[in-house]
């Protein structure tokens, strides 16, 4: 395994589920819902615009088109019609081999604008390093980090957001499993590359939060296919695929070991441990060290520990977290990462966001149930609905579902729950078997208290890929790590990496 470590950047599905930035849409009041009718279908011809910019230093001319293509379900049935955004680059030699990487969010189930307008796409929305700053005063800009120089990218909405619908006839809750989630995509992918005669280019899967679910599927199904589509790759964005270790139940002492540089990286962010004498990532690397060795061994011992070795073991734990050595010999030598939300900072009356652990807001009535972060998320919304409305010149009546909730009880999952231990690593597994060139990157920002660094190194870990198929690379900043200009530049270079290794 390739190792790359930097230091730069929805209440949980629906309380704890919250496995994409819808939740945040939730959480602010700004669900949409959808009714299944025929009148929601979007029955317009493509829109195709042509630009040009600037990425990584090079000037690329590209075509942008927003396009319906009908999907078929399991049984060949037309079931959806699945609007993408797809930016190809013009005048390229080769065009029909040159890569191309498909790009979706999580949920279940979310629209893809979070990556298209924050990392992916041509434009972004700058976010600034000053947290603090008016979210109405964030501003769409030129993207110089889009990997368009290298890929050409095609954003997916899955039936039921953005513009996609499934057909009349359709439920909308047909749609809702892991399973057939991954075959309206799988069917998409096929579709697209059929259609516009990409058989031949090498394929990517970038997959955020609960997408990075999606893309093990997606992959594996795309090589089952009668006529298998063999992915390049396979991008993991703040990975899920180990999602046992999401929630942490007291008697799971793994998901508490494996927290711990979350909580360390968080301590250090908000300077409730001591910094001196050490780099950040000496410091994460001690923190790691820790968890996996005596922390890991204390847990184990559980009440039988002897008192001496549990008193180290807590000052140890408050220095590498910030947690006084009381909270922990009270607690179990345990803090989950909802908990430490509400503690590290209650000295000062703050919490701790969720889907990114540097932002901090007052503590309400609310408690633990709301995400300070999610302030940033609004922006998102109103700056791409307008880059659609007038740069791409979509003017369709229809909305924009930004997300689409299902309920833990709708869903339905591979395992007995939605955290259940599901062996998604080994589908990816199969994928390797089948293309002995197939590489999979897992980002993950530092202060992300949902999907953390810990939990993706342990993921890789734990896989029993092949030697060298996996790079890991951390990132500062939470969830949405991109949000991070220094964050945003080295995620996408990363993907130049991976791409550019097999172009």
């Amino acid at each position: 395994m390739t190792r790359i470590r930097m230091t730069s950047l929805t209440a949980a599905l629906v309380a704890i589920f919250a496995l994409s930035h819808a939740a945040g849409q939730v959480a602010g009041g700004q669900m949409a819902t959808l009714q299944a009718t025929p009148a929601q279908v979007v029955s317009y011809a493509p829109v195709i615009t042509h630009h040009s910019g600037t990425f990584n230093g090079k000037q690329v001319r590209y075509t942008a088109d927003v396009e319906p293509i009908d999907v078929p379900d399991a049984k060949g049935k037309p079931a959806a019609r699945l609007v993408s955004f797809a930016y190809t680059a013009d005048d390229v030699k080769g065009a029909a081999t040159r890569p191309v990487m498909f790009v979706f969010n999580g949920g279940p189930i979310t629209a893809s604008l979070w990556l298209h307008v924050g990392v992916m796409g041509p434009k972004r929305v700058a976010v600034p390093d000053d947290l603090t700053a008016d979210p109405n005063t964030f501003q769409l800009v030129d993207n110089a980090y889009s990997p368009l120089d290298v890929s050409d990218l095609v954003f997916i909405d899955p039936a039921s957001t953005g513009y996609s619908r499934v057909l009349p006839g359709t439920a909308p809750e047909s749609y809702f499993s892991v399973a057939a989630d991954g075959q309206q995509v799988t069917a998409f992918i096929s579709a697209w590359l059929t259609q516009h005669g990409r058989l031949s280019s090498p394929s990517y899967l970038l997959g955020e939060s609960y997408g990075t679910i999606r893309a093990a599927e997606v992959a594996t199904q795309l090589a089952e296919l009668p006529k298998p589509i063999l992915l390049q790759g396979v991008v993991l964005m703040g990975q899920a695929i180990n999602i046992i270790e999401y929630r942490q139940r007291p008697q799971n002492i793994v998901s508490y070991a494996v927290s711990l540089p979350t909580l360390a990286a968080l301590g250090w962010y908000h300077q409730k441990v001591d910094r001196s004498g050490r780099t950040f990532e000496e410091f994460e690397r001690e923190a790691w060290r820790f968890a996996q060795t005596d922390y890991l061994t204390a847990l184990f011992k559980g009440n039988s520990i002897e008192p001496a070795e549990r008193d180290r073991v807590a000052k140890r734990l408050e220095e590498l977290s910030g947690i006084p050595v009381a909270y922990y010999r009270e607690h179990g030598l345990r803090i989950s990462k909802e908990e430490y939300r509400g503690v590290l900072l209650k000295d000062r009356g703050l919490l701790l966001g969720r889907n990114d652990g540097r932002y901090v807001a007052p503590i309400t009535s609310n408690g633990l149930a709301a995400d300070p972060s999610d302030r940033i998320t609004a922006p998102f919304r109103h700056l791409f609905q307008e880059y659609v409305r007038k740069d791409l010149n979509v003017d369709w009546p229809e909305e924009y579902i930004i997300f689409k909730g299902a309920e833990l009880d709708e869903w339905k999952w591979d395992g007995s729950g939605p955290f259940a231990d599901w062996p998604y690593s080994d589908r990816l597994l199969k994928v390797m078997k089948a293309n002995p060139h197939f590489h999979v990157l897992i980002g993950n920002g530092y202060h992300d208290t949902q999907t953390t660094v810990g939990a993706a190194e342990y993921a890789e870990r734990q896989a029993g890929w092949p030697e060298g198929r996996a790079t890991l690379s951390f990132y500062e900043g939470g969830h949405m790590a991109y949000t991070v200009e220094r964050s945003a530049k080295k995620f996408t270079d990363d993907i130049r990496t991976l791409v550019g290794s097999r172009y």
